[in-house]
């Protein structure tokens, strides 16, 4: 199955784009409240409010493509953090743990510190990187 393979960087570059949206929208609800829900107003001081500044910084800079690989490197660790902290304690299956959405993250930001923010990015751009 070769047909995506001339779009591949084209792929990787807006993996990392919606993942840097998705990253800043958990910075958004806890920063800014919006949308409204649970993780409003966060205090910088918590361990849920400081993954929340590198959300929303992370998130924006996953967005433009800057600085990729040590941003996605620190998001993933910070998202393996997530996961030991808050939900493996209730269980050691992501299934039943409600940690899924933290492994996934976790693994696709490796993969990104790994490869780089791909063609469209200020990276790219800028540095003449990957």
């Amino acid at each position: 199955m070769t047909f995506l393979s001339p779009f591949s960087g084209v792929l990787l570059s807006v993996l990392r784009f919606m993942t840097g949206l998705l990253l800043l929208q958990h910075g958004f609800t806890k920063y800014l409240n919006f949308p409204v829900g649970p993780m409003n107003n966060a205090s910088p001081t918590t361990m849920g409010g400081a993954a929340g500044i590198l959300e929303l910084v992370g998130g924006v800079l996953l967005i433009l493509g800057l600085f990729t690989r040590p941003v996605a490197f620190i998001l993933s660790g910070m998202t393996a953090v997530a996961y030991f902290y808050a939900h493996y304690p209730r269980g050691f299956y992501p299934i039943l743990n409600g940690g899924e959405l933290a492994v996934l993250y976790c693994f696709v930001l490796l993969y990104i510190a790994s490869v780089g923010g791909g063609p469209l990015s200020l990276d790219r751009a800028v540095r003449s990187e990957d």
